[in-house]
């Protein structure tokens, strides 16, 4: 057996996602006992008050410190998670990487391509390693769609549908937070859900030839909160102010295979909770995910093509890193799962020195896609990717 090292690692940013981060890094060597890497939390950051002190007691750092700075100056810190709200991204993810620290950065890395673009250029520049938070490409089941896709089971693909509905935002008095502003929150739904809505498309089908979109506010104002918010609040009666960003965006996606895919968001769907997923029809099949049944894939393939039967498949453990988690097909996982598979990809890229899941460079790429998506829907033209 590779003799296993320790590896100090950091979180900034102790909201919901930081938690989540700290708890990946805990609970690794459950998961894959033979890691070559084992993260230790040496320290957690955060500006709001009492809430690095309470992170780093709940799980076990060993410094709390107020200002993110701190982090990059501990000499015992290797790694660095970051999950700060979308505008602090590309400042806090270059300054990791210059101080010599491999990085695990929430998507969608800032706030444009550009910023994407720079965070990418430090990791080269420092020969540090990467990984973004990408979460639902690690989905055992999506793992086992994309082989599906790959090896021709539903035939060439013609045309698919991607879907992330929410209606985390669709209470008229939801809090003017961070994530409607323009400046801090950049462009809404897009880096929100369509981050991830892009990443899936490419992931599963390939590259993007063109697209055409429109996006649109539903909820033009909010009210203005009386303090600091966590989460989704509401601020019922306080002064209305302006929704900077979109709730709602739509895209026709040509692929460079020639196929189709529609890829919708929306974070203002009443009745919908967490929708995501994606349908992808082949000339001989079609296999479809749902989110809210992670390990579940419907799936028809066959040489009938006219009432082919659609087939209920529950993943298990060939599939993807099912069988880290659970012994037999149909037991479920969940969204914490999925962020430790993305911790272990992410220490075995530093281990390795090779990139395993998805990096920044990933990143720029779903990028350029919602800045085309931007585009698009205010000129109402097509928008190349192509090059």
């Amino acid at each position: 057996m590779t003799e296993q090292r320790s590896l100090g690692v950091a979180v900034i940013g102790m909201g919901w996602m930081g938690a989540v981060h700290s708890r990946a890094y805990t609970r690794l060597r459950q998961h894959y006992p033979d890691s070559l890497l084992l993260p230790r939390l040496v320290a957690v950051a955060d500006d709001v008050p009492g809430r690095a002190a309470e992170g780093a007691r709940q799980y076990g750092a060993q410094k709390a410190y107020g200002d993110w700075r701190e982090v990059l100056a501990d000499p015992d810190v290797d790694a660095v998670s970051v999950t700060v709200p979308n505008f602090l991204h590309a400042e806090i993810g270059t300054a990791v990487l210059a101080a010599g620290k491999h990085l695990w950065i929430e998507k969608p890395v800032g706030l444009s391509a550009a910023d994407a673009q720079a965070v990418a250029a430090a990791a080269t520049a420092a020969d540090r390693q990467t990984a973004v938070g990408f979460n639902y490409r690690n989905a055992p089941a999506v793992q086992a769609a994309r082989e599906i896709v790959a090896d021709g089971r539903i035939g060439a693909p013609t045309h698919a549908r991607i879907r992330l509905f929410s209606d985390y935002a669709a209470h008229p008095d939801g809090a003017l937070s961070w994530r409607y502003s323009r400046e801090h929150g950049g462009n809404g739904v897009l880096g929100d859900l369509a981050s991830h809505g892009a990443d899936l498309v490419r992931f599963v089908l390939g590259d993007i030839a063109a697209l055409v979109a429109d996006t649109a506010t539903f909820i033009p104002q909010r009210p203005v909160p009386a303090g600091a918010t966590s989460g989704h609040q509401l601020a019922a009666g306080g002064e209305p102010g302006p929704v900077e960003n979109e709730d709602y965006a739509g895209a026709l996606l040509r692929m460079s295979s020639g196929a189709r895919c529609v890829l919708e968001a929306s974070r203002v769907s009443v009745g919908e909770q967490n929708s995501y997923g994606f349908e992808i029809h082949g000339t001989a099949g079609v296999v479809r995910w749902d989110y809210r049944r992670m390990g579940e894939l419907e799936l028809a393939c066959g040489d009938r093509y006219q009432d082919e039967p659609v087939s209920s498949v529950f993943v298990g453990p060939g599939a993807g890193e099912y069988a880290h988690f659970q012994p037999g097909a149909a037991n479920p996982m969940g969204y914490d799962d999925l962020k430790v598979i993305e911790a272990h990809r992410f220490l075995t890229s530093i281990a390795t020195g090779e990139p395993v899941g998805a990096t920044v460079h990933d990143a720029v790429y779903m990028a350029r896609v919602l800045d085309a998506i931007t585009e698009s829907a205010a000129t109402g033209a097509w928008v190349s990717l192509a090059g």
